[in-house]
């Protein structure tokens, strides 16, 4: 399971739901899209050595999901087709939604633009 930057913060905020859904799957992983808005999200955060204490620790947990040729390539097409179908979703999202097509893997997220994208199945918690 991929987490976007949502379920990302709500998981290191301690959100039960959050880690529920994540206990029941066998990876989960981090785009480093999702890696960058966090790391900027904290960046002026009061409790940003918190979070990059919790960062360090159970990063390695996670798979680390790298953008590549194969990621762009499905990047401009995912983009190109929701454009055309008049239901576009923010460039970072497609960034995510490529890495969820090119691994094959569901999007855990709130956010229901996802469930534009044909291909990937998105699960809330």
């Amino acid at each position: 399971m991929i987490l976007d930057t949502n379920a990302l913060s709500a998981f290191v905020d301690g959100d039960a739901e959050v880690g529920e859904v994540l206990r029941r799957q066998a990876r989960a992983a981090i785009p480093a899209i999702v890696l960058g808005e966090f790391r900027y999200g904290i960046a002026e955060s009061r409790h940003r050595s918190a979070y990059e204490a919790w960062l360090a620790s159970e990063l390695p947990r996670f798979d680390v999901l790298a953008v590549t040729d194969a990621t762009a390539v499905a990047y401009a097409a995912l983009r190109v087709a929701l454009r055309r179908s008049g239901r576009p979703i923010p460039a970072n999202d497609a960034w995510i939604a490529a890495l969820a097509i090119q691994h094959g893997m569901p999007v855990l997220s709130r956010d229901q633009h996802f469930d534009a994208v044909p291909g990937i199945e998105r699960t809330s918690w």
